[in-house]
């Protein structure tokens, strides 16, 4: 009985291993069938990739020593653009003081026109007519011979007009769908 008992367990050992190897042959040969043509393809362009940056580095080591800029020619470089920056920086220093006398002129004149409003108020009189009607002397007298009308070319507003109301929209005459359910049954 033992020599029974050592024959099985023979058999059953290659028979693992041979279940194993056919195991692996079945989902190896699922995944090529199912994904074969996009495994080729995936190995051709890694191929292809590889070859490229190989010769990118080949000839990035060869022209190294060739491209490689005497130092004159540098310190050219670096003179003009610094020169660039400079006078770049001049500029913008020009725009931001031209831009802080025009804040200094507004501030001026906001100034002035509130001490012009306070004068008017302490001797009684509105200021906003005083500073429309200062205003309007001086466009007077910087052209004393053009004489201010009333635009005459508005048309006048709808009277009655209420575009919620529905009424006198001309051909437009929406109206929304009832609320609530359909009555569909």
């Amino acid at each position: 009985m033992e020599t029974e008992e050592d024959t099985t367990e023979i058999k059953t050992e290659p028979t693992v291993e041979h279940q194993g190897v056919d195991f692996l042959q079945q989902t190896v040969g699922a995944l090529v069938s199912d994904y074969g043509w996009y495994i080729l393809f995936g190995a051709l362009a890694v191929y292809l990739v590889i070859q490229q940056l190989s010769k990118q580095r080949g000839g990035q080591e060869s022209s190294g020593p060739r491209d490689v800029p005497d130092p004159a020619t540098v310190v050219r470089r670096q003179e003009a653009l610094e020169a660039a920056r400079r006078r770049m920086q001049e500029e913008l220093d020009a725009k931001a003081e031209q831009y802080k006398e025009k804040q200094k002129q507004l501030e001026e004149e906001k100034r002035r026109q509130k001490i012009e409003m306070w004068e008017s108020m302490q001797e009684g009189k509105s200021y906003k007519g005083n500073t429309k009607l200062s205003q309007q002397q001086s466009t007077d007298e910087s052209s004393s011979t053009s004489v201010l009308k009333p635009k005459s070319g508005k048309k006048p507003l709808r009277s009655g007009f209420n575009p919620l109301s529905g009424e006198g929209g001309g051909a437009c005459s929406y109206r929304p769908g009832r609320r609530g359910p359909s009555s569909g049954g």
